[in-house]
């Protein structure tokens, strides 16, 4: 799979804040779907279901301990979309600091020209 459809894949996943909500309570640690379904006004399979996008998308994965089924968070699809966006935040900062300059520019001028006159 690509990296293209990678982030494809995570920003889907992260596009539902119940999805959203799981990778916060998996970021404190592991959990099974019953401690994940616990906070949530929903059933277990629901739970499952976007667990199932989730791990798709590589953001959590399952482990298998005894009769337990945890899930864990997997840092590394997310570091792969902050890294994405990180690449446009820093394109956004190179123009507003060209930006600011500009006005800065701009503002100078008319008080060299009264100071001219």
């Amino acid at each position: 799979m690509q990296i293209s459809e990678h982030l494809d894949l995570t920003f889907a996943a992260l596009a539902d804040p119940t999805r959203r909500a799981i990778l916060a309570r998996l970021a404190t640690g592991e959990a099974t779907v019953t401690e994940l379904a616990k906070p949530f006004a929903m059933s277990q399979p629901a739970i499952s279901r976007h667990l199932k996008v989730l791990e798709r998308a590589g953001l959590v994965s399952m482990d298998v301990d005894a009769q337990r089924r945890p899930r864990k968070l997997e840092p590394k699809r997310l570091a792969e979309a902050v890294d994405w966006i990180e690449r446009y935040r820093e394109l956004f900062e190179q123009s507003y600091r060209r930006l600011d300059t500009l006005l800065d520019e701009l503002q100078a001028k008319p008080s060299a020209q009264k100071t001219a006159r």
